[in-house]
């Protein structure tokens, strides 16, 4: 089969075109003939960062080649002897195997039975990877670890992104009221998802416009340590403040508790308990048409490195999608 293989660490121009065997099934995996592939920011940091290519690909020195990728959606070809839950034919989704080797970005891939659902029938390929990595981060952030309530007024950072687009229309199906934060270019596309209020980062500061939020989701790939300071501020008393990138340090956590009695989650994105239970209620959003995914680019197996180009500028809109 033809699949992505990453030659070493560096440029997205390492990642080229190989012929792979077709990975054997075990007795609690699918097979999977994949029809599409969401690319995220965690896939150019991997490509291009030894410590998280140990860390996240669980790299061990013996692969004889390093396949990326973690979010597939396509057709099971095959089921181990332990499966029960689908069939060959069926069409699947799924996020799997993070932190993990997950081989993604081929033809073909073995999945957990457990960490794929059924794909809507009116729902695309496409826009079925894409709610995987991206809008489970999002649903983990703003459901099961900021228990967002209707009512709630929600500050949604880099809300044009792959994360982003998701949490803002999670946030409105779930009764809140939504401030988008992206840069002024996408202010039409950020609104058009549902978002109540607009703030242009580049020329405004969300902290001075917004002190009274009860919930910040802050999931900026931001070199400004500062960037959790400043949502703190935007932040009521007894407000919570949802990191995704940032890794707060326990002198922080313990000051915005103390002085402002806010508490400061950080957000693993690694499958929970209730990931199924929680893909299937995105699926069910999907199908319904109050939840869409928004592709900016769709790019050929051949042309990953072109894909990793754009991801790896933390800039894309949208999702990122590759077809084999």
């Amino acid at each position: 089969m033809r699949a992505i293989v990453l030659k070493e660490i560096g440029a997205p121009e390492n990642l080229v075109l190989a012929d792979v065997p077709v990975p054997q099934i075990l007795d609690n995996e699918v097979l999977i003939q994949v029809k599409a592939i969401s690319i995220n920011p965690v896939d150019a940091f991997v490509r291009r960062t030894k410590e998280a290519l140990d860390w996240v690909y669980t790299y061990k020195g013996t692969e004889e080649h390093i396949i990326l990728g973690w979010d597939v959606a396509g057709v099971v070809t095959e089921t181990g002897s332990a499966v029960t839950k689908f069939k060959k034919g069926d069409e699947v989704f799924g996020n799997f195997k993070f932190i993990g080797q997950a081989n993604a970005y081929a033809e073909y891939v073995a999945a957990p039975e457990n960490e794929v659902v059924l794909k809507p029938a009116n729902v695309s390929f496409e826009a079925a990877a894409g709610a995987t990595m991206a809008a489970m981060t999002a649903w983990v952030s703003l459901v099961n670890v900021g228990e967002i309530m209707k009512g709630d007024k929600v500050i949604i950072h880099g809300a044009s992104g792959g994360v982003g687009h998701y949490a803002v229309q999670f946030a409105k199906h779930f009764g809140a009221y939504v401030i988008g934060v992206a840069s002024g270019a996408n202010r039409d596309f950020v609104l058009g998802l549902g978002a109540d209020e607009f703030i242009d980062y580049q020329t405004q500061r969300f902290e001075e416009i917004v002190t009274d939020a009860d919930l910040v989701h802050d999931a900026v790939w931001s070199d400004d340590d500062k960037h959790l300071e400043r949502s703190l501020k935007a932040l009521k008393p007894g407000g919570r403040l949802l990191s995704l990138v940032i890794y707060p340090t326990k002198e922080f956590i313990e000051q915005a508790k103390a002085e402002k009695d806010v508490a400061l989650l950080r957000v693993n994105v690694s499958p929970s308990p209730s990931y199924e239970k929680d893909l299937e209620y995105i699926a069910r959003l999907l199908s319904s048409g109050e939840v869409k995914t928004h592709i900016s680019h769709t790019f050929p197996l051949e042309d990953m490195h072109k894909a990793h180009a754009i991801i790896q500028t933390k800039n894309a809109v949208g999702k990122i999608i590759v077809t084999p």
